[in-house]
């Protein structure tokens, strides 16, 4: 067996070192990640080392930073966010939300159980990427957490690809080189029977236990907007061919408008007040409406808007201004009046604020009382809370305004909801070709994202937005470490040890224990490179022992894909990171028992199961 020499150790020890400092998140994931790098560059420069591909280089330690796993969940992310900005997938998750009632297992739960089954068939990541948007759609709707659902979604295409050799590639890489190195031929559903026990009750943990494991994971500007339910008092000038003209009440109330509080209808020098009984929404009347911000920002979007950030609307300046917040680059953000502000005392038209900002005042919200009058007839006092609409470089622009306090939080962009069906066409496209195997899953990542940007449902700067620097960091790194585990001899070192240690004993603790080392191999290093250096080794342990190698190499496919410990263990773990902002220690929490339900299941089932 090799001698553990120090460029050995010293790998051994950067690694255990940087899984201890993720687990802590005394620092950013970021930091310690660039730490890792250089710790490796450093040793290798004093210790050179060759590994498989020859010499251990600054160049092959950064190369896991272009690692086309890399650039793929990159792309993923921002197709993602495409959907997100357009808001495409709001419609099929009301609709799933509805059927279950507004009961989030009752929405959540069947939704995972149709992705179990379709990654025994399908590969993992586009079905993680097929589903991710839907799920999220479904916590925003409920107004949970989208924590709560995405990791639980990574974990059952996990646990569903496990089950057939074309579950996942490690599954086929596995039986490949098993065939090749013993008469073991392991065909489609060789085993499924035992898979199914393995997730079955693993899904039993995912679906009912984890959730409560997890921690609600949102930012700042999420838990502010989503706990707050103020109302700002709006108007909706109706003119011909608005969507609303023709609108009758019924009960007192419009159904087109049923996520605003109608407060008052001017029809020329006449006030109609509520309740309204037979009143018909005609051009020229002027709807005063209390509504939240999300309602809104929905009227703004609408593929017809009820609402227009016009100027010459909203805030009674001349016809003539141009309308500068156009659909699809609008941005939205309140600000609040500013004690001793010139606009105390005024109008909107009297302040002047669209001349001066660019921006337009859609909404107003008085804490004290809401006014029973139209928008553009308050006078404005020191605390009141406006809703703009604008640019991002005017919004941006009022950070240095006297008048107004800009809250940064509260700024985020209109949902391009016109661009939606081409979104949900190019997403749909990028999933079938991956799915089928027309183009490797990468290509069409890529293609993806160029034609969501090129088709408007996305700009440049929101797709750089969508990068997440806390993935590109984590592979690049945990690339680095595995190329370092390598070339120094450690990673067989750890198999040749196995081996070593486990000589003489049962058939039952020997699988039991393989099982244990490569599912912890596997969360570090990449599932298909634990399984190709344990493949050889199980079918050496099952020979010496005298036993068919199919125990010992199906031990290793159901081991290798037990990835759910750590974030860089499976790329779907690293794709649902950042849309559910999960932490290091979110995986160490909800994954680590899952892992070691699977471990004991196995090591229960698996002597029963293949006679030993």
């Amino acid at each position: 067996m090799q001698a553990l020499d120090f460029p050995m150790a010293m790998t051994f020890l950067v690694i255990a070192a940087t899984v201890v400092l993720y687990a802590t998140e005394r620092y950013s994931i970021e930091l310690i990640a660039l730490g890792s790098v250089v710790a490796f560059m450093v040793l290798f420069a004093v210790f050179p080392a060759s590994g498989p591909d020859g010499p251990i280089t600054a160049g092959s330690l950064l190369a896991g930073f272009s690692n086309p796993a890399v650039v793929t969940v990159i792309c993923l992310l921002i197709i993602g966010q495409g959907l997100f900005q357009t808001d495409a997938l709001e419609k099929p998750a009301q609709a799933l939300v509805k059927w279950s009632r507004g009961r989030s297992q009752m929405a959540t739960i069947p939704v995972l159980l149709v992705v179990a089954a379709l990654s025994a068939f399908l590969n993992n990541t586009p079905v993680v990427v097929m589903f991710l948007p839907i799920l999220s759609a479904v916590a925003a709707t409920m107004g949970t957490s989208p924590s709560r659902v995405l990791m639980p979604l990574s974990f059952m295409t996990i646990l569903g690809g496990m089950t057939t050799v074309i579950g996942s590639s490690t599954n086929l890489l596995v039986a490949n080189y098993a065939a090749q190195t013993s008469d073991l031929r392991l065909t489609f559903f060789s085993f499924t029977p035992i898979a199914l026990i393995l997730a079955g009750v693993g899904s039993v943990y995912v679906l009912f236990i984890m959730p409560r494991l997890l921690k609600p994971r949102r930012t700042m500007a999420e838990e502010i907007q989503n706990s707050s339910g103020k109302q700002f008092i709006a108007q909706i000038n109706i003119g011909y061919g608005h969507p609303l003209v023709g609108v009758e009440s019924i009960s007192g109330m419009f159904p087109a408008l049923k996520d605003m509080t109608v407060r008052l209808v001017q029809r020329g020098e006449k006030p109609l007040l509520p309740p309204f009984e037979n009143v018909v929404l005609s051009p020229g009347d002027t709807v005063i409406v209390a509504a939240t911000r999300s309602a809104l920002a929905n009227a703004l979007s609408r593929r017809q808007p009820l609402l227009e950030a016009d100027p010459s609307g909203q805030t009674g300046a001349s016809e003539t201004t141009p309308n500068t917040a156009q659909p699809g680059t609008m941005t939205l953000a309140e600000v609040v009046v500013a004690p001793a502000s010139r606009m105390m005392g005024r109008t909107l038209m009297q302040t002047g604020f669209h001349a001066d900002t660019g921006c337009v005042v859609m909404g107003i919200q008085r804490r004290s009382r809401m006014p029973r009058m139209a928008m553009n007839d308050i006078r404005l006092e020191a605390g009141d809370v406006l809703l703009i609409a604008g640019t991002s470089a005017q919004v941006s622009s009022l950070r240095g305004n006297r008048d107004v306090l800009l809250l940064d939080w509260s700024t985020a962009e209109v949902p391009r909801r016109r661009y939606a069906p081409r979104a949900l066409a190019i997403f749909t496209a990028v999933v079938a070709v991956a799915a089928f195997g027309i183009a490797p899953i990468a290509v069409t990542a890529v293609a993806g994202t160029f034609a969501m940007i090129a088709s408007g449902c996305l700009n440049v700067r929101q797709a750089l937005r969508a990068i997440d620097s806390r993935i590109l960091m984590l592979v690049g790194s945990s690339l680095a470490g595995a190329a370092a585990l390598e070339a120094t001899g450690g990673a067989a070192y750890i198999a040749n040890g196995l081996v070593e240690l486990l000589r003489g004993s049962s058939p039952t603790v020997i699988l039991s224990a393989l099982f244990m080392i490569v599912m912890i191999l596997t969360n570090f290093l990449s599932n298909n490179a634990a399984a190709v250096l344990f493949t050889p080794i199980a079918v050496k342990m099952a020979n010496q022992l005298g036993q068919s190698p199919e125990a010992f190499v199906v031990c290793l496919i159901f081991a290798a894909n037990a990835s759910f410990a750590t974030p860089i263990g499976y790329q779907t773990n690293l794709i649902v990171m950042g849309p559910g902002h999960y932490r290091f220690s979110d995986f160490l929490r909800a994954g680590t028992p899952l892992s070691l339900i699977l471990w004991l299941t196995f090591s229960l089932v698996a002597p029963w199961y293949y006679g030993l």
